[in-house]
């Protein structure tokens, strides 16, 4: 039906006879001339209609925002003093002769005008009508060239693109599992992917070499605005590659993305070992746009009297720890109780503080509650450690080493926000050197998951699991984890005993995922790979707050689609069916 895009008009196109189709998206009336704003995927084009055509005319008169319409015309350019240099089609504008409305509408429920703010749940419960306004065309749009951009490198680069199933079943993969009811195996439950981690192993065992996949996942856990139970995965496994081919190689691939889509160099990528990110930065994906890093000052507090500060300074499983916020000392009391109570989210039990008024002046330039407590020469020490300055503000920490490395790690993000500290537009790194395992209530946990190659022998594993050291990585872009990996286990003997140091008893490893300790024993390669999460690529390439804004119909932060109110109640014929019958709870 059409001939051109609105949004491709230009005016090396003056002249010539076209139609366009679209939506109306603004009519305006000026002196018994008719303007319409036709709108489609590709932009915005005026349509000017004559009184002289009288029949083309009374129909431009009727239509209303959102009317579907066909325009035949002539493409001409503006009157002088009415071009729009903000917009692509600005130059130009369309004679309008014959229009054909092809579906009336009624008045939408929000205006698709960028100056209209309207509630998240209004857009998301009308979904298809948020999808028309141009931004989100642009990132749905931005979203496509993005997947593109990444086939065609991996493909460049040898990968093949292989379907994994959606049905599978349960595996510990960290979260919990979506479950599916088997209908025709009563009592049994398929699990959707919370990865495609297994298969993609088990591809590199059959010789297959390079893999990729942009996959959906699922994962039933508590949402938040970078998270969804459903996401997209670019998922990558190859073989006979070491760590530094794989993180070369998707290096790469991510700059290069960045150059050809925002005309962005992110240049060189660090490496940072996870111990060294969270010493100095609280975090195991820092933001290095904000020059603010974490001081430990215990040894300066392990001998004053004030047992807030002593205490955890003697504590070997404690930080006491300090932050420099240069030009800090302008924060307010209402800001420092505001970020009192910020840290607390992460389990602080307050927060203490030095405000730098004149160093020079020893003790008495500084201002600060604390100070009787710790005493004049342990506050110099303190100050000349940090290289306070007069108008600095120093923020202290003192708890169990993850709570003070949770805590002002998230307080020099919140704080290099509001005081507008970023350096640089963009900060890439790798994070590598991740402990193996990490110590909860229950006994060692994978840090990442059991598949993970240590950078030890079976024996030095066994000896000290705590101290062992994993051959993964993560890139990390702005404080974003954007994707992370490893070198897989290969070896049937290291698998078993990262299997025994976890609890897994040799019963439950062969139940839940036996296949593939069966594979390794067939000459498995090799292996290592990576998963990137694409939503959260685009959220951070198009500067969106949240992934729900790059997702086509995403889900509210209670797993629900408020467009068509999944999930849902089913009829009791299809619960007999599965052999299922509900609990009420009280």
């Amino acid at each position: 039906m059409r001939s051109h895009y609105c949004g491709d008009l230009r005016k090396e196109h003056i002249g010539e006879d076209i139609t366009l189709c679209g939506w109306v998206h603004r009519r305006r009336d000026h002196g018994g001339v008719i303007f319409l704003d036709v709108r489609d995927r590709e932009g915005l084009a005026q349509v000017v209609f004559d009184p002289d055509r009288e029949e083309s005319f009374a129909l431009a008169d009727s239509c209303r925002n959102e009317f579907v319409i066909e325009i035949k015309g002539t493409v001409r350019s503006r009157p002088e003093g009415t071009i729009n240099p903000e917009m692509p089609t600005g130059e130009i504008e369309v004679l309008g002769k014959e229009l054909v409305i092809l579906n009336k509408s009624e008045t939408p429920p929000f205006q698709l005008d960028e100056h209209q703010n309207v509630g998240e749940d209004v857009r998301l419960r009308n979904r298809y009508i948020d999808l028309r306004r141009p931004e989100m065309q642009e990132k749905l749009r931005f979203r496509s060239k993005v997947s593109n951009a990444i086939r065609n490198y991996l493909d460049d680069n040898g990968f093949l693109d292989i379907e994994t199933p959606i049905l599978n079943r349960a595996t510990p993969e960290g979260a919990r599992d979506f479950l599916v009811p088997s209908r025709v195996h009563d009592g049994q439950f398929f699990a959707l992917p919370q990865s495609p981690q297994l298969f993609k192993q088990l591809l590199m065992v059959s010789g297959f070499d390079r893999y990729y996949q942009i996959a959906k996942c699922f994962r039933d856990e508590d949402l938040r605005a970078d998270r969804q139970p459903e996401f997209t995965q670019i998922d990558i496994e190859t073989s006979f590659m070491d760590e530094e081919g794989i993180m070369g190689l998707t290096e790469d691939m991510i700059r290069k993305l960045f150059l050809e889509l925002k005309g962005v160099d992110l240049g060189d990528f660090p490496r940072m070992p996870y111990s060294e990110a969270m010493q100095r930065f609280g975090s195991d994906k820092p933001d290095l746009r904000y020059p603010m890093e974490l001081v430990d000052v215990a040894d300066l507090m392990a001998n004053i009297e004030f047992k807030v500060f002593a205490g955890p300074a003697n504590d070997p499983k404690c930080r006491v720890t300090a932050l420099k916020v240069p030009g800090g000392a302008k924060l307010t009391r209402k800001n420092i109780d505001d970020y009192t109570k910020f840290v607390g989210i992460y389990g602080a039990k307050g927060l203490a503080w030095i405000k730098v008024n004149e160093i020079e002046n020893g003790v008495n330039g500084l201002q600060s509650p604390i100070i009787k407590f710790l005493g004049d020469e342990v506050t110099m020490a303190i100050m000349d450690r940090l290289g306070a300055e007069n108008g600095d503000i120093v923020f202290f920490g003192a708890d169990k080493a993850k709570i003070v490395s949770e805590a002002l790690g998230a307080l020099r993000i919140k704080v290099g926000e509001d005081l507008e500290m970023s350096e640089r537009e963009w900060a890439p790194l790798w994070v590598v050197d991740f402990p193996m395992f990490e110590e909860t209530d229950t006994g060692l946990t994978a840090l990442h998951h059991p598949f993970t190659a240590p950078s030890c022998t079976p024996e030095e594993l066994k000896e000290n699991p705590l101290d062992a050291l994993s051959r993964a990585y993560d890139m990390v872009l702005n404080g974003c984890e954007l994707g992370g990996g490893s070198v897989r286990i290969h070896d049937q003997e290291m698998q078993a005993k990262v299997l025994e140091i976890l609890g897994i008893s040799d019963e439950e490893a062969e139940d839940k995922f036996g296949f593939l300790l069966n594979a390794l024993q067939y000459g498995a390669p090799p292996h290592g790979g990576l998963a990137f999460g694409l939503d959260r690529l685009i959220m951070l390439m198009t500067g969106t707050e949240s992934i729900r804004e790059v997702i086509a119909f995403p889900k509210t932060q209670s797993a629900s689609c408020m467009m068509t109110e999944a999930p849902g109640e089913v009829s009791a014929a299809q619960l007999r069916e599965l052999n299922i019958k509900l609990r009420k709870t009280p």
